[in-house]
């Protein structure tokens, strides 16, 4: 299938505060550079991307005032409290060429690891249809614990995944879905949450797993080794 360019919307309102320090952690640096910039770099040397729009907190002094990267524009506008406002406000600061019918990828400031191949995986695939994610099915096995911390239950693993991105979903009815998730109360946790909630099933396409996001201080280590071992170049 032959899929037009991508915008791809970047929240990065976030504060990280589980990570520590005095600024956020998409600022925070890794290998040599920022990782909010590892990230952004990654995704616009996909060859199926044409243009990045981060969403950053009001106000916010720490962006390194990027423009471009590989030819590609990077556009910016103001987030809202939750990541779900912060990719409905990215999508809607799209430019106005973008079609309500046209995909879209959205993908965490703080997974700088994402393959292009995995990439470009989703792009055929998720793109033969309505839209889906990378993911990859839970492997471990699975403990529900009880209110002093201890293993409780042991939850079966079949038909369970874990969710990474980029999501890719059509620009409208990801808007839409969006919406209405926030005119019912409820804050979801990722683009495929309210698509779900809005009848859809996304399709899940597997992905490899070192798509980590940096949540701790401890992810930070483990990043910089794994970029060096993901670098782009080996991928095109």
């Amino acid at each position: 299938m032959s899929t037009p360019g991508l915008w791809c919307v970047v929240p990065a309102a976030g504060r990280g505060l589980r990570v520590g320090g005095d600024r956020p952690k998409q600022y925070l640096p890794i290998a040599g550079r920022l990782l909010i910039e590892h990230t952004l770099d990654r995704l616009a040397r996909h060859p199926g991307i044409v243009g990045l729009m981060v969403v950053l907190s009001p106000g916010d002094a720490l962006w390194p005032g990027l423009d471009n990267l590989h030819r590609k524009p990077v556009r910016t506008t103001p987030g809202g409290a939750e990541r779900c406002d912060s990719v409905l406000a990215g999508l809607q600061a799209l430019p106005a060429e973008i079609d309500e019918t046209d995909f879209v990828l959205v993908h965490d400031a703080a997974r700088p690891c994402v393959r292009l191949d995995d990439m470009s995986r989703l792009i055929g695939t998720a793109g033969a249809g309505d839209g889906g994610l990378l993911g990859a099915p839970l492997r471990d096995t699975l403990k529900r614990a009880d209110e002093g911390g201890r293993s409780a239950l042991t939850e079966p693993r079949d038909q369970r995944w874990r969710a990474f991105t980029p999501q890719m979903f059509r620009r409208g009815a990801l808007s839409a879905a969006l919406r209405e998730a926030s005119r019912r109360g409820i804050t979801v946790s990722d683009e495929a949450m309210a698509m779900e909630l809005a009848g859809h099933a996304p399709l899940l396409v597997e992905g490899a797993e070192d798509n980590i996001k940096v949540t701790t201080a401890a992810d930070f280590a483990l990043a910089e080794f794994l970029l060096g071992r993901t670098a782009p170049a080996g991928e095109e």
